[in-house]
């Protein structure tokens, strides 16, 4: 093996020859670990598809490493295992993407037309389409590409039409005219999870409407309603009170006069209206507001669109304001209305203000004509399977979100104004009659349509969720009755976050439960947000984003200020993006490669919770891979071209052998129920301290005395110990860490008698009882604490650690002297000890240093071990040092200006105090013990 862990060649051929080989497809893997598949346990995931013209990010990398470590641990433990990968068309992203681009060169999508701007983005797709998926196999992603699917092949195009007809056909299709949220520049439909509101500052406008007949109490003749969007009371219909409001009810039945629009409407009661926010009265626009409209419903309200789709004013609003945009025609009404004297007043105002989040412009409740999908019957099914625990939430307190939000289910729009996407095959004639049906050819035979009668297919799209939501099924060949959706449907675990809960996760059960009758999986885990070192939200415009590459290969300071300040939507932002990237990374970030990213992932995965993303933390965890690499080395020093044990032989298992692979059953175990929990988190502590502390730190030391000083059957045994227990731990590890497990496995393997082509294809471990060793454990630990006592001493006397030292045991008992029997040799060797002598009853010890096991004492006779003064004055240069730091600390602690530094740099400085107080108590314990001797 190298001399050090080059991470990138590894990752570069292992990538390669695992997607070459087929090994992950899995009658592939059948065929070359002989399994039955029709014996073997289906399991599969499908991969939330990521946008495909988009770039792997933080939260693709997270989720991917969960998916992998799930996929290669059941393809280990000989389930027919199947990850699917897949792309999805992202209609609003990629058009806009491509808009931009022909922006760029002076073109409008509408000077090409639907056909050859569709061949436009279809060039764009092929160009950068690649992108993500190539970083998927970067990552080392075990899916199965030749399975791959994209939202818009034409198998899932064919699926989407399908959907769409059978639930036409089931009448849960209709279409009307609705309100939905509009993007007023992508002239587009938006769904929910689209609209970004935020709190912004406003005004409140209060307007009086005159009585056509009648009075209030304190004798006015109007009504004063409040609004945040003067422009739409053109298209009022009414004013609202409450019924029971004393100041209003006997006004309900008579009508106002709507200024500027010389016409009246009604004053109606309704329980919407909160008594207690401004006048009590409400300005009722059923055709621009969502409350509105239902208020609307429930009255009969005429509806008035008073905008255009791109938010100017329409000729259904009085003849001055039309063609205006919506806020000059805002400026324009509140000065008419003011030359009235129907301003009551202006206040300043906060109030939260839709933003499309891809155009991020202020979203309109719009009426149009758009496909509506009856949801209330679909979201029943899908709550009684979670309900009745067909489908489970990890962690379970996400049934709660589930269950409130389909509770409350409104129907879905499903068409969006774009070309790109799946079409609706909808056809209309010249006199507005609509047609479904799968073709055009379809729907005439199907309505006896003659061929002389000119028909237009509807020019919306669907929206995306709408094809996604057939993902798990689709995916594997439905309408029909494929192989592989009679093997893998229902899918066993969806990995995706909460943010989609409702928008994918939800839609996909109903979908799933209507045309499979089944659900779409078993399980969903929920996986939090990757935030930043201090917990923010990652985004381009806060310029904390990470690209998971950059951690995997590195990237200098000047290359990371580059790219987090490039293409800012607010290019102020720059010189504090600049700062900030600079103060956190002053070398740029050192690569890390693939295995320590996902390791730290896994490491961060509590269920549910955000990861706070330290890139330190993946920086310890290269280090881990250095461990093993190193430790790899030295079991091949030893182990190669030496009898270990593969053709048999006498073997003769030390304490210390049969305490590790004790250990080794009792850390299979934990493994199978942490992935059985995922509990990636305490999976991923578990294998680093088995790995690190017990193999590494401890048992590749323990193991020298054998190897050294043992006969031939004893260092059979140990080399034997030595190879089997790291291939296992390589096979334990690999779904977590798959290239440097491969590329050890690979050297250690034969000497384990393990064959096969890859460690991928190996049986994962699995405990053995009888192979725990209660006994070869209580020795070992017993010997861990005595040598970790005689290495205390030498460090609080300062003694190098190659000097041998005399050693006394006082109290010790009959089970200390009968392991001491057994184990002094290991004693000796790794603690670089003289034989201990036993001190008799009532025996005087010599001055020593001392340390604690159990009821025994290990004593160090300081005679000729130190001279006293030189390190009395070494202690004293030392504590005088730290004595002049924690001054300085706690003088920065307590300067009043501190306080206005941010709470994590007083806290670190807090903390720093802490520590240099510790020690410090630490060195005059010290100075104290050496000064008595």
């Amino acid at each position: 093996m190298d001399k050090t862990f080059d991470p990138k060649s590894i990752e570069a051929r292992w990538c390669a020859a695992w997607e070459q080989n087929g090994w992950y497809t899995p009658e592939t893997v059948a065929s070359v670990r002989g399994l039955d598949r029709e014996q073997a346990p289906p399991y599969s995931i499908a991969i939330p598809p990521p946008n495909v013209t988009g770039t792997l990010h933080m939260g693709h990398a997270f989720q991917h490493a969960v998916m992998d470590a799930l996929t290669r641990y059941h393809r280990m433990r000989g389930c027919d295992t199947l990850w699917l990968p897949g792309t999805d068309h992202a209609g609003i992203a990629t058009q806009m993407v491509v808009e931009r681009q022909l922006a760029a060169q002076g073109i409008k999508r509408t000077d090409l037309g639907r056909e050859q701007f569709l061949e436009k983005v279809w060039e764009w797709k092929e160009y950068s389409g690649s992108t993500i998926t190539n970083q998927m196999r970067r990552m080392g992603n075990s899916v199965d590409w030749t399975r791959e699917r994209f939202t818009m092949d034409d198998g899932l195009s064919r699926a989407v039409t399908e959907e769409f007809v059978r639930l036409f056909e089931q009448k849960l299709i209709y279409r009307g005219k609705r309100l939905v949220n509009w993007d007023p520049v992508l002239l587009t439909a938006i769904s929910d999870l689209e609209v970004e509101s935020k709190e912004e500052n406003g005004k409140l406008w209060h307007f009086r409407y005159p009585l056509v007949d009648g009075k209030l109490t304190d004798g006015s003749g109007y009504l004063v309603v409040a609004t945040t969007r003067p422009e739409t009371m053109l298209g009022d219909t009414a004013v609202a009170v409450h019924p029971e409001d004393e100041r209003y009810r006997h006004l309900i039945g008579k009508t106002v006069t709507l200024p500027l629009c010389d016409r009246e409407i009604p004053v109606i009661g309704d329980d919407y209206v909160d008594r207690e926010f401004g006048t009590g009265v409400v300005k009722i626009t059923p055709a621009h507001d969502f409350n509105d409209y239902a208020v609307g419903q429930r009255h009969g309200l005429p509806l008035i669109n008073v905008f255009t789709p791109t938010a100017h004013i329409n000729d259904e609003a009085p003849a001055p304001y039309r063609g205006l945009d919506r806020f000059d025609a805002r400026t324009r009404v509140v000065e008419d209305l003011d030359k009235l004297g129907l301003v009551e007043k202006i206040q300043d105002h906060k109030l939260m203000v839709p933003r499309g989040d891809r155009s991020g412009v202020v979203l309109e409740p719009f009426l149009t004509d758009q496909w509506f999908v009856d949801m209330k019957g679909l979201a029943e099914r899908s709550l009684q399977s979670v309900r009745d625990g067909r489908t489970r939430f990890v962690p379970e307190n996400w049934i709660n979100t589930y269950e409130q939000w389909l509770g409350n289910i409104q129907d879905w729009c499903i068409s969006r104004n774009l070309w790109w996407g799946h079409r609706i095959p909808a056809w209309y004639d010249d006199a507005g009659h609509y047609y479904v049906g799968r073709s055009e050819a379809e729907v005439r035979e199907k309505h006896g349509l003659a061929a002389d009668i000119a028909l237009r297919q509807d020019e919306d799209s669907f929206d995306t969720w709408f094809s996604s939501a057939l993902w798990p099924f689709s995916t594997l060949g439905w309408p029909e009755a494929t192989d592989d959706l009679k093997r893998w449907y229902p899918t066993s675990v969806l990995v995706t976050g909460f943010d989609i809960i409702f928008f994918w996760v939800a839609r996909m059960s109903m979908m799933g439960l209507h045309f499979m009758d089944e659900v779409p999986f078993r399980e969903v885990y929920i996986t939090g947000l990757v935030r930043d070192a201090e917990g923010n939200k990652m985004s381009k415009s806060k310029g904390n984003i990470l690209d998971p590459l950059d951690l995997v290969d590195g990237i200098g300071l000047e290359d990371l200020v580059a790219k987090r300040t490039t293409g800012l939507m607010q290019p102020q932002m720059a010189a504090k993006i600049e700062a900030a990237t600079r103060r956190q990374f002053p070398d740029g970030i050192e690569p890390v490669g693939v295995d320590a990213l996902r390791f730290t992932f896994l490491a961060l995965a509590s269920t549910g919770r955000d990861i706070r993303f330290d890139a330190s933390r993946a920086s310890g965890y290269r280090n881990f891979c250095n461990k093993i690499w190193n430790a790899a080395r030295f079991v091949l020093m030893q182990c190669e071209g030496k009898d270990c044990g593969q053709d048999g032989g006498e073997v003769e298992l030390s304490p210390a052998d049969r305490w590790i692979v004790s250990s080794l059953q009792k850390v299979e175990a934990e493994a199978a129920e942490h992935f059985r929990t995922y509990r990636f988190d305490l999976l991923a502590q578990s294998l680093y301290q088995f790995i690190w502390n017990e193999y590494c730190d401890w048992y590749l030391e323990l193991s020298k005395p054998a190897l050294q000083q043992g006969g031939e059957a004893a260092q059979r045994g140990t080399r034997r110990t030595l190879v089997r227990v790291l291939e296992a731990a390589m096979r334990l590890l690999h779904p977590l860490m798959p290239f440097i497990t491969e590329e050890v496995w690979q050297r250690i393997a034969p000497l384990a008698a393990r064959k096969g082509p890859s460690v991928m294809l190996q049986d994962y471990p699995q405990a053995q009882a009888g192979k725990i060793d209660e006994a070869a454990e209580a020795d070992i630990d017993w010997l861990k604490r005595f040598i970790l006592g005689v290495r205390q001493i030498r460090g609080e006397m300062d003694i190098a650690p190659g000097k041998p030292l005399p050693l006394l045991l006082q109290n010790a008992d009959g089970q200390d002297l009968e392991r001491l029997k057994r184990l002094g040799a290991s004693i000796e060797f790794l603690a670089r000890v003289e034989p201990p002598r036993v001190l008799a009853d009532g025996e005087t010890a010599p001055q020593s240093a001392s340390a604690l096991l159990g009821a025994m004492t290990l004593l160090v006779p300081m005679a000729g071990l130190i001279d006293k003064d030189a390190e009395l004055a070494r202690l004293s240069r030392q504590i005088a040092k730290l004595e002049g730091d924690l001054a300085k600390t706690q003088a920065r602690v307590a300067n009043p200006n501190f306080g206005k530094a941010p709470e994590h740099v007083q806290q670190q400085a807090r903390d720093l105090a802490a520590r240099q107080a510790q020690d410090l108590a630490a060195l005059h314990a010290q100075h104290a013990r050496i000064q008595s001797l």
